[in-house]
């Protein structure tokens, strides 16, 4: 891009802010009419709720302020295309979405998209194409090269279910080709696509692994979401109503939210509800680990009732020396319980969680992992020791 094609792009940030949602909102429409087997990519309830035009709009803004240097961005750019690589994004798909995305903003625009506006903003959505294409066949030709790894979507089979609270279940996998699978770090996570009738076509969700890495399953654990159906929570309820032996597409695990099994760190994990999944793969990645680092590991749920992995946790915590768990209940049970009642107080146990070069770990709804970012803040801890791992599309950027 020249120097007046990138002030060009610049010159609409004041429109993206104001209406950018407006147009990205008509170029999904647009795109999805069009190419409907798109359909089978999309997170249909991600668009359905707005959280995937809203995550589209931030990105294009920020590559349109970030356009004299959108290296600065490479962090934001890798863990998109981490989740491109997990649905097998090809490279051509991206010439589909160019083009509905620049013929949105010619009818959108209207007469404010004049030529040298349309030539700038091609060029600029050429270069950042050619950005993710470069970055994701990296990450396919590492996924390929991987012992056990493999690219796009591989068939396994449910082996096993195990109910782990009145709203989770586990799901263990197995690949139907009994060939190796790739290990991974605790914290990542695989997605998994199967047809869903209601939709009339497949659907594929990202789920954290919640298991050690190991030669023979993949394990997640997945909230069936209460009384809804669709679109939102319609795979869940779909997984739900599987059996052992029933079929899914897997992809290889990806992610860049993950505990390093090699580093000697504390670890100090903070959980809200379901978000308590990768930090399960964690804490049984460190139990089989020979260090066995400190952690603390502090949960929130509304009650008992849902707490997954609870016996386990009471187990460890009780057994084992590394481990320090606190569990925060909305509602207490009637019987006598460990539990603190009501929400996460970080400061409330501030002495026990800061530790000397700790790494920290967020995984929950969008609110709570504000919240708990912003309290560690408050308690002095450096935000490059803070991880946070969002389920869905990216609307945080505390880092």
């Amino acid at each position: 891009m020249n120097t007046s094609q990138k002030e060009l792009v610049k010159g609409t940030v004041p429109v993206l802010k104001a209406n950018g949602n407006d147009l990205i909102t008509y170029f999904y429409q647009r795109m999805l009419t069009n190419n409907p087997e798109l359909k089978d990519i999309f997170n249909m309830a991600n668009q359905a709720s707005g959280k995937q035009q809203n995550a589209l709009t931030g990105a294009v803004l920020a590559y349109a302020e970030n356009i004299d240097d959108p290296t600065v961005l490479i962090n934001t750019l890798k863990a998109i295309g981490n989740k491109h690589v997990s649905l097998n994004i090809a490279a051509e798909q991206y010439d589909i979405v160019g083009n509905h995305l620049i013929n949105s903003i010619i009818e959108v625009l209207g007469t404010a998209a004049t030529a040298e506006l349309i030539e700038a903003w091609t060029c600029a959505y050429t270069e950042l194409a050619q950005i993710m294409i470069d970055i994701e066949a990296d990450m396919y030709q590492k996924n390929t090269e991987k012992k056990g790894g493999w690219k796009g979507w591989r068939s396994f089979a449910i082996s096993k279910i195990v109910a782990e609270s009145a709203e989770i279940n586990s799901f263990y996998l197995t690949p139907v080709d009994k060939k190796e699978i790739a290990d991974f770090f605790p914290g990542q996570f695989i997605s998994v696509s199967t047809f869903i009738p209601e939709l009339g076509h497949k659907q594929p969700r990202q789920y954290s692994l919640s298991s050690s890495s190991n030669n023979d399953y993949y394990r997640i654990s997945v909230k069936k979401e209460m009384g809804q159906k669709t679109p939102d929570g319609i795979v869940s309820n779909a997984l739900h109503g599987k059996s052992v032996g029933d079929l899914l597409d897997v992809s290889a695990p990806a992610g860049l939210f993950y505990a390093d099994p090699e580093s000697k760190n504390p670890l100090v994990l903070v959980s809200g509800g379901v978000g308590l999944t990768p930090l399960m793969s964690m804490v049984e990645t460190n139990k089989n680990a020979l260090q066995r680092n400190q952690t603390v590991w502090i949960h929130s749920c509304r009650n008992e009732n849902v707490h997954a992995f609870r016996d386990t946790i009471e187990e460890l915590n009780n057994e084992k020396s590394w481990l320090t768990s606190y569990v925060f209940y909305e509602t207490l049970p009637e019987t006598n319980t460990n539990a603190i009642e009501g929400r996460i107080d970080l400061d409330q146990i501030k002495k026990e969680i800061l530790i000397k070069d700790a790494k920290y770990y967020i995984c929950g709804p969008p609110v709570f992992i504000k919240v708990q970012y912003q309290s560690l803040v408050g308690l002095g801890v450096s935000r490059e020791n803070i991880l946070y791992e969002e389920f869905g599309p990216q609307l945080l950027s505390l880092n």
